[in-house]
């Protein structure tokens, strides 16, 4: 049986970095350490450049990045693969990228998800032990990071070329795993729409499905024998003002596979940097709530009508915020003064109508991409 190991959001910056460089650090992973050290292959997220570029893309957003010495924490967690397929990888631009190369082989280890183009972005990784075959696919929801041509950075989830992609590494490997990065941040369930996608990987080929990019964990269920973890939540991601909340719990999944066999898995919880940086195991209770939660999200995952309720309600709570965003009211008041309700909407019906359709339609959203993106 091989087992591999898969955690959220890895972004060792902050108190975690400022730990690291005064050389006494050891201690912050010390009680999650066993459980990288007991698997074959361990894969993290690693959701920032690893440079000390100073030369940020322009994007919305913050930028984030941590000094390339910070290598050494994956190499310490046995992590031999970092998945970079993700929405801040390509923070500092090219630059900060190959950077992060430089550290990451240094330390003798792989990634995969990103790359000089989209070819090398989008190549999948292949790996074996005692004759069991894995291939790694890693995609990103579309945002400032992905290519999609000769451009350096990361692989964009493109539904077509992911299906293709996971039919071809079915041919040549025992187990295919999509890992994903996409959702909606500070949401706890999928929409039905990733729903859809991540069950479409599976009836492509997918053996197993792991996702991350919300910060906070998500359900689970098992699709045709494939398990499918719609968010690991946050692994190490310290943030000013982010203590003992959804934030700051995460889980560690390990897969098992043996050939022949659906693949199996097993969840670890944890909690990092609130009041001491670095990741610690729950405790007994913690990790009984946590499962609890988890299968009272994984009703709703399952039934489609209650899914539908939660993500209606939950785009119900950002329509005042998307309409102030839509509106073309400038400065620091005015958007304000909108949203409270004491200036009107500058946008008519009409013209609501219009944009619908620009977005909802495939072929009216090409163009509105290109034609409003103020970098190209």
């Amino acid at each position: 049986m091989i087992q591999v190991g898969f955690t959220g959001d890895f972004c060792p910056w902050k108190r975690v970095e400022q730990t690291f460089q005064k050389g006494d650090w050891a201690y912050m992973f010390s009680e999650v350490l066993p459980f990288f050290q007991q698997n074959d292959l361990n894969i993290l997220d690693l959701e920032c450049p690893l440079t000390q570029s100073r030369s940020a893309i322009q994007k919305t957003g913050p930028h984030i990045k941590a000094h390339p010495d910070t290598a050494v924490l994956l190499k310490h967690l046995n992590c031999a693969v970092v998945a970079t397929a993700n929405n801040h990888f390509k923070d500092y631009g090219t630059s900060g990228m190959q950077e992060t190369y430089t550290a990451l082989l240094h330390h003798e280890i792989a990634y995969l998800g990103s790359g000089a183009n989209l070819d090398e972005a989008s190549r999948t990784y292949y790996w074996s032990k005692d004759g069991v075959n894995l291939a790694f696919i890693n995609v990103a929801e579309n945002e400032w990071t992905t290519t999609h041509g000769d451009q350096p950075g990361c692989h964009p989830i493109d539904l077509v070329s992911v299906f293709r992609q996971i039919q071809k590494a079915k041919n040549q490997a025992d187990f295919v795993v999509v890992i994903a990065h996409g959702g909606h941040e500070h949401y706890n369930l999928p929409s039905p729409r990733m729903k859809n996608w991540y069950r479409f990987f599976v009836e492509a080929g997918a053996s197993a499905v792991i996702a991350h990019h919300t910060h906070i964990v998500s359900g689970y269920e098992v699709y045709q024998n494939a398990p499918i973890f719609y968010s690991l939540g946050n692994f190490c991601f310290d943030w000013d003002g982010m203590c003992d909340s959804a934030w700051n719990r995460g889980m560690m999944v390990r897969l098992k596979f043996e050939k022949g066999q659906s693949v199996g898995f097993e969840m670890t919880f944890t909690n990092h940097n609130n009041q001491m940086p670095g990741v610690y195991l729950c405790s007994e209770s913690e990790s009984q709530s946590m499962k609890h939660h988890l299968l009272e999200l994984n009703k709703i995952i399952l039934d489609d009508e209650k899914l539908e309720h939660a993500f209606n309600k939950y785009v119900a709570s950002w329509k005042p915020i998307m309409n102030t965003w839509i509106q073309p009211y400038k400065g620091k008041y005015l958007p304000s003064l909108y949203k409270k309700g004491f200036l009107p909407s500058i946008i008519s019906k009409d013209k609501k109508m219009l944009l619908t359709n620009l977005v909802r339609c495939e072929a009216h959203r090409d163009i509105l991409i290109h034609s409003i993106n103020p970098i190209e």
